[in-house]
Formats: structure tokens, C-alpha cells, sequence
């Protein structure tokens, strides 16, 4: 009894333990703004390019297409480095933010890349537009890329400004909770997005092995300041408290280390299940498709019986009518007799 109230309670107590709920790391947001402070200079461009190449008005668009491909080749640089940022808050144990970000941080790009290929068909194809030269047409489409990107970078900004002001523990603890422990009933959770499952537990493995790197370098640490202080020859040095400190440490790291072979066997058995219902489902489908196709089957089989009954119902009125008419001339030809005899 008492085993198995452990092992529902298990993991209850992981976010106190866990050495990077103390430790996380700000994003920086300076790169961003240096971003959009580049995007505001390619809009003031766009818009004053008249104005700005008025002795050279031959060349605009050219350097209208100049300036969009080098905004294309910094805008990719730049989504490696929220690449890299959207990483490390994952590897912070953050995974709904990362999720968050990760759709976003690649619309930039996606954005530029729109617009550059939208400029090169207005440059190839010509267009001749009374009202729209194909100066004005790029300096719209490169506005209007201004616009959207400056709306994603808003969005990331926002998540993160959001994320750098989150005081509570890692969201990806709360997968620690999984719906194979025992206490939790398994009615009402969908199995069938296996994905985000494997996903959720991938990231909080990620999370435990950070952890352990850290674990590591602060055992390093204090073996260190646990040497230098035997080393030293002054008596008051507290070798106690760095002893039992250094076994803490060392007890956390096999605490965590465990978790984590724990976790593995979990996902292994929740790919196990998750593979076993979509074998299920698929048998599930395979029977619904034949019921289908007898009840297919059947519908014509009555749509045949339908047309024969209407046939025959057809047939028998005709004979009714035949034998009605076949005695009013019975009941004339016995009239008929029976007045000439």
C-alpha cells in the first residue's frame, strides 16, 4: 500500500529540487529592436527613395533591389539568432514559450523572402499600369513587407518580454505528471497526438540533462573550493559543511539522473501505447469501411427489390383493371342473353 501511494505521488516534490528554477537565463531583446529599427530605415528607404536618389533617378530600382536582398540576407542571420534564443528557452525547461516562438520566428524570413520574389516578378515581367509604375509597385510590396515583419518581430517581442517576466517554475515539469501513473484516469485523454507527447517528454529530457550539466560543473566547483580549503593549513575552515554540501549535490545528481531513466521508460511505454491505439484505430477504420461498403451493398440490393415491388404493383393494377373490365363484359354479354331468350 504504502509503495503504491509513492508511486502516485511520484515527481510531486521534482519542482523544488530542480537546480535551474534558480538559475534562468533572461532573453535579450536588444537584438530585436536593432531589428526593427533596421526595418523602420528599409521603410523610411522605400518611401523617400524618390527623394533620396533624385539625381539618380534611373538607378532606383536598382537600389531598391539592392537594399530588399541585403534586408533578405539579415533577416536570415537574424532568424538563426532567434533560433538559437528559442533553444535555450526550451532548454530552460519552457516549453509552451518555445512552442510559441518557434511558428513565429521563421515568419520574418518567410516574409522577405515573399516580397523578394514578388519584386522579381515585377522586375522580369514589366508590368505597364497606368497608375502604378513598377517604382511605385516596389515600393508598395516593400512597405507592405515592413508591415508583416514588423508585426512578427511585435509578436516575439512580446512572448518575450512575457517569458523574462515569468516568476513561476518550468511548465515542462507539469509533463512529469504523464497519464500512465496510476492515479490519474486515463478517460478523456487523446492518445492519438502522439507528436506533442513524445515532444513534451523530449524537451523535458533535454531540461534533466542541463540540469546535469550544471549539477556537474557545481560538484566541480565545490571539490574545488573543497581542496583548496584542505590545503590550507587554517583551522577554522568549515571542511564539514563543504563535505556534506558536496554529498547533497552529488545525492541531487543521482536523484536526477534516475528521473531521467525513468522518463526514458516512460516514453518508451507511452510510444508503446500510442502506437497500439493507432493499430486500433486503423483496425477500427478497416471495419467501419467494410460496414460502409455492405451498407452500400444492401441499399442497392433494397433499391432493386424497391424497383421490382413498384414492377410488380404496377403489373397487378393493370390485371385489376383487366379483370374489371373483363366482367362488365361478362355482365353485358349475360344481359344480352338472357333479354334475347
Amino acid at each position: 500500500m504504502s509503495s503504491d501511494h509513492h508511486n502516485n505521488h511520484l515527481f510531486l516534490d521534482v519542482s523544488n529540487e530542480a537546480p535551474l528554477c534558480g538559475q534562468r537565463k533572461r532573453t535579450g531583446i536588444v537584438g530585436s529592436i536593432f531589428y526593427c529599427l533596421l526595418l523602420a530605415s528599409y521603410a523610411a528607404l522605400s518611401v523617400g527613395a524618390p527623394w533620396i536618389f533624385r539625381f539618380k533617378q534611373h538607378l532606383i530600382s536598382q537600389w531598391l533591389c539592392t537594399s530588399d536582398v541585403v534586408l533578405l540576407a539579415v533577416t536570415g542571420v537574424f532568424q538563426q539568432y532567434m533560433v538559437y534564443q528559442v533553444k535555450k528557452i526550451r532548454l530552460q525547461g519552457y516549453y509552451i514559450f518555445s512552442q510559441k516562438l518557434k511558428h513565429v520566428i521563421r515568419l520574418p524570413f518567410a516574409t522577405i523572402t515573399y516580397g523578394t520574389a514578388a519584386i522579381l516578378l515585377v522586375m522580369v515581367w514589366e508590368p505597364h499600369i497606368s497608375i502604378l509604375p513598377i517604382v511605385m509597385l516596389l515600393r508598395i510590396i516593400m512597405v507592405a513587407e515592413v508591415i508583416f515583419a514588423g508585426s512578427f518581430m511585435s509578436v516575439y517581442i512580446g512572448n518575450v518580454h512575457q517569458y523574462n517576466s515569468l516568476e513561476s517554475h518550468p511548465d515542462v515539469l507539469k509533463s512529469l505528471y504523464s497519464p500512465l501513473q496510476p492515479s490519474s484516469s486515463l478517460e478523456g485523454l487523446s492518445y492519438y497526438d502522439g507528436g506533442r507527447l513524445s515532444d513534451q517528454q523530449m524537451a523535458l529530457l533535454q531540461y534533466q540533462q542541463e540540469n546535469l550539466n550544471f549539477l556537474s560543473e557545481e560538484i566541480m566547483r565545490l571539490q574545488e573550493c573543497l581542496s583548496k580549503y584542505e590545503r590550507s593549513d587554517d583551522g577554522m575552515t568549515p571542511q564539514v559543511d563543504l563535505a556534506h554540501l558536496l554529498a547533497a549535490r552529488d545525492q541531487e545528481l543521482r536523484t536526477l539522473s534516475a528521473e531521467m531513466n525513468e522518463l526514458q521508460s516512460e516514453l518508451k511505454l507511452a510510444r508503446c501505447v500510442i502506437g497500439e491505439k493507432e493499430s486500433e484505430m486503423e483496425r477500427v477504420n478497416m471495419t467501419n469501411n467494410q460496414y460502409v461498403e455492405e451498407n452500400e451493398r444492401v441499399r442497392g440490393i433494397l433499391g432493386e427489390w424497391s424497383s421490382r415491388a413498384a414492377k410488380l404493383e404496377r403489373a397487378l393494377e393493370v390485371e385489376r383493371m383487366s379483370n374489371m373490365e373483363l366482367q362488365k363484359r361478362m355482365k353485358k354479354t349475360t344481359t344480352s342473353t338472357s333479354t334475347s331468350t
